[in-house]
């Protein structure tokens, strides 16, 4: 069985370590742990392994992040996957710093990522491993936020919660959704 683990983000330089980046940092770190790298691939950054029985191909969308559903749609179908196997990764301001909510389908919440890959798809029934961004900004600087650079405090704070979210990410593939939302969106 082969699953499409999409971290969603923005590539170049200069949103390296920004909040809307989490996506490529969780998948950054799933690729680390099983000693995988990255390729550039068909209008994404591709990695893949096996564990367990299972396929894991880990993308980072080259298309930046508005139009993540291209690059998630290309390769639901060369690799002909389904997308129940589909797991998104991104950022979310309606969580807490640090928490990890997996949901198997939803609306997107106002996420330009999420936006592009519902029209592209057709549907939002696919699920999606939310990483808390909090919402510590002033009234009309909310893009600044998003794509602003962690505290330092925050960084100092991401390699557990990181590692959680890349635990919760092959949980999904081979305990199953139900049972990864039990353990993972109870912390």
């Amino acid at each position: 069985m082969n699953y499409l683990i999409a971290g969603l983000g923005n590539v170049g330089e200069e949103y390296l370590e920004t909040r809307h980046n989490i996506g490529f940092e969780v998948v950054d770190r799933v690729a680390k742990d099983f000693e995988v790298g990255w390729e550039l691939e068909r209008l994404a950054y591709k990695s893949y392994f096996r564990y367990k029985g299972r396929g894991f191909h880990l993308i980072k969308p080259t298309t930046f992040m508005n139009l993540s559903g291209k690059a998630i749609k290309y390769w639901l179908t060369k690799l002909k996957i389904k997308q129940e196997q589909l797991l998104v990764v991104m950022d979310d301001l309606a969580l807490p710093f640090g928490k990890v909510r997996l949901r198997l389908k939803g609306n997107n919440a106002g996420h330009n990522g999420l936006k592009n890959i519902d029209e592209l798809l057709g549907n939002n029934n696919y699920a999606r491993l939310r990483f808390g961004i909090g919402d510590n900004f002033s009234k009309g600087k909310q893009v600044q936020y998003v794509l602003g650079k962690w505290t330092n405090e925050e960084y100092g704070d991401l390699p557990p919660l990181i590692e959680k979210a890349s635990e919760a990410i092959v949980s999904f593939a081979t305990i199953g959704a139900k049972k990864t939302m039990d353990v993972y969106n109870q912390k």
